[in-house]
């Protein structure tokens, strides 16, 4: 590297005449099975693999920073391949996870032998992940930061700490300050975690080297993006697809129904087949198109993928009105119904349930029934549906709100209410609030999803004033939520009726 650190490097030499090279950079380990099954999947198909330890990682040299040197150090790893002996001039990036953060960070500035990239299950800003839902990402944070500390336990091990990691973690979720837990759990720890929490402000610099967004408005070639409709980053990974397709680079794009585990499991045949039939036709340039549609959507509910020609697909909108007595259906409510209420109280704040997390103890599709019956969380819900709802892109919930507080949270789920009672979410939005928007129409784009609602099910609307940990809890003051101890409650009323008329507005497709 550009300062002498001397990051190790295994090259993968196929048996055969090679059809071209891959970089992959990893903090995972050179060795066990995730190189084997990454790396060394590669070469067996015919391509010279050069695997690259991170600095600070797998007996690399330097100090681990997360996220924040792959760009200087992904340019100098091109560098040094140039001047090998057998590197042909051309190579293609693959990555998934942190490794496809360290593929766009080599992208960010765009080598003149790339010809092609496969990203999976990876975002392009750092920033975005900590805080772009307007609070602090607090569980993914704790998370991410515990399992980099730890990266010399191994892979199999890493699985295993994840699966303990709620209570392991507990108190850096529950003690207030947050910013408490870098020296409790994160005492004597090299990792930022307090610097990630503190900077909010995305111009703040220690994100400078973290947020890639350049790599989209750079690169020109191939790329295929791979992600999962219950895994951390599909929102991000269909903005990289926009905005490439908006500059008429080549992309792919493919939503599968995995978590961020599940893309490296059950799906990982999928996704390494479709790496290679994007690598044999922009590297080695041998086959012809394989990709039957530039987007291929797993649709959840129908248990089948489809090929699309752009995301999202056309689709005609239905409306659902939030109705008293906790009804949602096609009509308007009558008037002279009076609002729902409930209460926020940060000293006991409403959990997160499942959801869009990489924790696979904790996230994916869950049953929300426990948490429904919290008296903090209030239910909208329709009767069973008399046929299939195809729903195709992001849901709209427009909720007419008032609080007495205005610090306040707003946490919205679609579920799919199964006929054995099971409550089974499939779209989250959230956002935070302030003096000057926490009282009137607060309009929240949810998740995008790809799902059919079974004929005999019905739909539900969850709303609930945050899902802690998942998102820092709010604390109901004007005072820094990283710094403060101070709580204060929020009482809420949701009006439909007198008022005005809160909805869910859904994108389906018939």
């Amino acid at each position: 590297m550009r300062d002498g650190a001397e990051l190790l490097t295994d090259v993968y030499v196929p048996a055969t005449r090679s059809l071209g090279t891959v970089l992959i950079r990893t903090p995972y380990g050179l060795g066990g099975v995730i190189a084997q099954l990454t790396a060394g999947f590669f070469a067996s198909h015919g391509y010279r693999v050069v695997n690259q330890g991170c600095r600070g990682t797998s007996g690399s040299g330097g100090d681990l920073d997360p996220f924040s040197q792959e760009k200087a150090d992904g340019a100098d790893a091109v560098v040094w391949l140039r001047r090998q002996p057998w590197f042909d001039g051309r190579f293609a990036l693959w990555g998934a996870s942190y490794l496809g953060h360290a593929a766009w960070a080599v992208m960010a500035d765009p080598p003149s032998e790339l010809v092609a990239a496969v990203v999976a299950i990876s975002g392009h800003d750092a920033h975005w992940g900590a805080h772009g839902a307007g609070a602090f990402s607090l569980e993914e944070v704790v998370g991410l930061m515990d399992a980099l500390g730890h990266l010399e336990v191994g892979a199999i091990r890493q699985v295993a700490r994840a699966a303990t990691s709620s209570r392991r973690l507990r108190p850096a979720y529950e003690d207030l300050p947050l910013v408490k837990a870098q020296d409790t759990l994160f005492a004597g720890s090299p990792m930022p975690y307090a610097d990630w929490l503190l900077a909010s402000d995305p111009e703040h610099p220690v994100w400078r080297h973290m947020r890639l967004g350049q790599a989209l408005d750079r690169v020109t070639v191939p790329v295929l993006l791979q992600a999962g409709w219950q895994d951390r980053f599909p929102a991000q990974m269909i903005e990289q697809h926009d905005r490439l397709q908006q500059r008429g680079v080549e992309v792919g794009l493919t939503i599968g129904p995995w978590t961020h585990i599940e893309a490296a499991t059950t799906g990982a045949a999928a996704v390494m087949t479709e790496a290679l039939d994007w690598l044999a036709e922009h590297l080695a340039g041998v086959g012809g198109q394989q990709r039957p549609g530039r987007v291929r959507i797993f649709v959840t509910g129908a248990r089948e993928w489809r090929n699309l020609e752009a995301w999202p697909p056309p689709t005609s909108e239905r409306v659902f009105h939030l109705q008293s007595g906790g009804g949602l259906d096609d009509t308007p409510p009558p008037s002279g119904t009076g609002p729902t209420t409930f209460t926020y109280d940060p000293s006991d704040p409403t959990p997160a349930v499942g959801g869009r997390v990489i924790n696979p103890a904790i996230g994916g599709h869950r049953d929300n029934r426990r948490l429904e019956d919290r008296a903090d969380v209030v239910t909208f819900t329709s009767p069973p549906l008399t046929d299939p709802l195809d729903v195709l892109g992001n849901p709209v919930v427009e909720v007419v709100h008032e609080t007495d507080n205005p610090y306040a949270d707003l946490f919205v789920r679609v579920c799919e209410v199964r006929r054995s009672g099971r409550s089974i979410n499939v779209s989250d939005g959230f956002v935070r609030l302030g003096p000057g928007n926490a009282n009137g129409t607060i309009t929240l784009q949810l998740d995008a999803l790809a799902h059919r609602f079974t004929t005999g099910n019905r739909l539900r609307l969850q709303i609930s004033g945050g899902a802690h940990p998942r998102y820092a809890r709010n604390l109901g003051t004007d005072r820094a939520p990283a710094t403060s101890t101070d709580l204060a409650p929020s009482a809420r009323k949701i009006f439909h009726g007198d008022g005005g008329s809160s909805r869910l507005r859904l994108p389906c497709s018939y």
